[in-house]
C-alpha cells in the first residue's frame, strides 16, 4: 500500500492524498507527505523529537489541526521532520512524538504556508482511510 500521492499540481497549492490502514497510519503518511513538499525528506535525520498535542471538534478538523501544528513547529523551531509517531489518537485528541532535525535550506524544498479545506476530504474506506488535502505554497 503506498503512503500517499501528489494529486494536483496547482501554482498556489500542492494536493496529496494519504493513506493508512489505521487512524494512526493515516495521520503519519499525511505528515510524511506534506514534509516531502517541505523538505527533501530522505535527506532529514531523526535527531530530535519534538512532543506534538493537538484537540479539535472531530477527526475532519483534528487532520487539519495536525498538519498546521507541524508547519508552526518549522516556523517557530526551523525544523525539518522525517519520522512522525502517533501515540494516542482519537476522533478529537492527538499526541505524537515528531523527529527531525534543524531546517537546513540546502535540505529544503517548498515552502508550505498554510494547510487549507481546498478539495479537503477525510473518509473511512475498505482499506482504512484516506485523506485527501491541499497546501497554500
Amino acid at each position: 500500500m503506498e503512503r500517499f500521492k501528489f494529486i494536483e499540481d496547482l501554482t498556489s497549492d500542492v494536493m496529496i492524498e494519504a493513506y493508512g490502514k489505521t487512524l494512526k497510519e493515516v495521520f503519519e503518511n499525511a505528515a510524511f507527505g506534506m514534509f516531502s513538499v517541505i523538505c527533501q525528506i530522505d535527506k532529514i535525520r531523526p535527531e530530535k523529537e519534538v512532543e506534538i498535542e493537538v484537540r479539535a471538534d472531530n477527526i475532519e478538523e483534528l487532520m487539519i489541526a495536525w498538519l498546521q501544528e507541524l508547519i508552526a513547529e518549522v516556523d517557530i523551531n526551523y525544523m525539518f521532520f522525517s519520522k512522525f509517531d502517533v501515540m494516542e489518537i482519537s476522533d478529537t485528541y492527538l499526541k505524537a512524538r515528531v523527529f527531525g532535525e534543524e531546517a537546513d535550506p540546502k535540505k529544503g524544498g517548498t515552502l508550505v504556508k498554510a494547510v487549507t479545506y481546498y478539495k479537503y476530504k477525510f473518509e473511512k474506506t475498505e482499506k482504512g482511510y484516506k485523506v485527501r488535502v491541499s497546501f497554500d505554497i
